[in-house]
Parts: C-alpha cells; structure tokens; sequence
C-alpha cells in the first residue's frame, strides 16, 4: 500500500522543490513558489475561526452549487436525449445535423446571447456551464444507445416486457460504459465553465476571484486559486471514478470472464 502510494506521488514533491528552487532563483513577482502561494491561499480561505474565512463561505458556495446544479441538469437531458436519439433512427435523422453544429460552437461565444436570454447572474452562468457540458453526454448516451444488441430488445419485446422495464433492465445497462465516458469528460469541463462564465458579471465564485486577483495584479492570489481549482477538480473526478467503480462493477466482472 505504502509502495504503491510512494510510486504513484514520488513525482509531485520532486517538481514543487523545482519549482520553489526555480522561483527563489527568478525573484520574479509574476512567478510565485508555491510555499508563498499555498500561505497567500490559507490567509484568504483557510484561516477563519471555522477554517473557511467569510470570503471563502461566500464564493466557494455558490460556484459548487452552480457546477453540481448545471451538471446534474446536463447529465439529465443528455442521457435522456440521447438515449431517444440512439435508439430512435428516423428521429436521430432529423436532430443530428443540429447535434453537430452545437458541438462545434466555443460555449464561450454563447455568453452574449445567454446574457440577452436569461438574467445576469446565476442564470447565465448555469446556462454556459449546460451548453459546454452536454455534447459529451449527449454524444455518448447516443453512441452507447446505438451499439445495443438488438437482440436483447427484440427478445424482451416479443415476451410482452414493458417499455420501462426495458429501458431501465436492458438499455440502459447495456448504454453505461460509455454514458459514463462522456460524464467523465463533463466533470472537467464543467470546472471550466464554472470560472469562464464567473470572470465577467459576476459577484462572487471562483472566477470572481480570479479576476478581483487579476485586477490588482496579485499573482500569488491567482496561482492559489488555480491551485484550488486544480484540488477541487481532483476531488470531483475521484469521487466520480468512486462511483463508476460501484455501477460498472458488473462490467469489468464481465471482460474478466471472458
């Protein structure tokens, strides 16, 4: 256990002692090391009286709420969409020239209109964050829908199985290895999203932050919050992968048996 750890971690004391040797030896305010960083972020965010300070409870909150909101919206229309479009090819037809335009447009472009559509604010921000996210869902849940054995669908309804049964017992299943490919994907992007759509019009989250930081040009502040960003996206994607573990159990037992 102890081994396997130091195998996998050995990497990362060896580049923050580069990178703290590197930053003494520039002196450069543009180029902080990361015992400066990591102080400037315990006294902005982790030296409250509850170990979050006020600005911290007052920005850290809404952007977390915002990202699990505007995902778990993303991952409902997506799989559900994509699910229909998959195992519906007429419909699939239709929609999938409108797919691909969508996909191919920067969810950063999208800001002017969301801006004309929705209310500045949280609106907005869910807005983009759904826009970016939702193609990689979206994309899988159809591509995992498609490579359904027929068979299996077939049989179950020639036995008189009800659509439900059949969606939940059977579609789905079968659909899971790559439906949880794409929200994967969209648990990363959704972080990016997060501080593109925060940097301008907002009052508070993590990309307020970073542009109060940038405003006066402290770079400490700005590396610190791309260090909390970089945490948060490890925690997100290891309790992801927690979770993917526990559904696909079934899965990986599978290849191994074969």
């Amino acid at each position: 256990m102890i081994l396997t750890l130091i195998k996998r971690l050995w990497l990362v004391p060896v580049v923050l002692i580069g990178w703290e040797l590197l930053a003494e030896s520039q002196a450069s305010p543009y180029f902080p090391g990361p015992t400066l960083i990591v102080g400037k972020m315990y006294e902005m965010w982790f030296s409250g009286p509850y170990i979050l300070t006020e600005e911290a409870v007052e920005n850290f909150g809404p952007s977390l709420l915002r990202v699990v909101g505007a995902w778990s919206l993303a991952v409902l229309v997506g799989v559900a969409l994509g699910v229909a479009l998959g195992r519906t090819a007429w419909l699939a037809d239709y929609v999938q020239p409108l797919v691909e335009f969508g996909r191919a447009v920067p969810p950063p472009v999208m800001l002017p209109l969301f801006l004309v559509l929705f209310q500045m604010g949280t609106q907005v921000q869910v807005a983009t964050i759904v826009f970016g996210i939702i193609w990689p869902i979206l994309l899988n849940s159809i591509d995992g829908a498609r490579s359904l054995d027929n068979v299996k669908v077939d049989t179950a309804a020639v036995f008189n199985v009800p659509a439900p049964i059949r969606l939940f017992r059977i579609i789905l299943p079968a659909a899971a290895p790559k439906i949880f490919a794409g929200l994967r994907l969209s648990v990363s992007l959704a972080l990016i999203l997060m501080v593109i759509s925060e940097l301008k019009g907002s009052t508070d989250g993590f990309g307020y932050l970073l542009s109060l930081a940038n405003n006066r040009a402290d770079m400490a502040a700005i590396w610190a919050g791309v260090l909390v960003l970089g945490v948060l996206g490890f925690v997100f994607n290891t309790l992801f992968l927690m979770v993917e573990r526990r559904v696909l159990a079934w899965h990986r037992d599978a290849f191994r048996i074969a």
